[in-house]
């Protein structure tokens, strides 16, 4: 994942920031708690694209 793009994008939802996962290759958000995927080297930054993280997902970001 390009850091200039990772540092552009946002969480499409609350406008937040994305943390990537390169070994799930995701975007996630912790305010949303959604997990956007990255297919073919391309961010999928729909909502219903995206998965709900866990609450035990949640706290092992931090």
């Amino acid at each position: 994942m390009d850091k200039h793009l990772l540092d552009i994008l946002v969480d499409p939802v609350t406008k937040g920031p994305l943390i990537y996962d390169k070994q799930q290759q995701e975007l996630i958000s912790r305010a949303s708690r959604l997990a956007y995927p990255i297919r073919d080297g391309i961010p999928v930054m729909l909502p219903e694209e995206a998965r709900e993280l866990t609450s035990e997902e949640v706290e092992a970001l931090d």
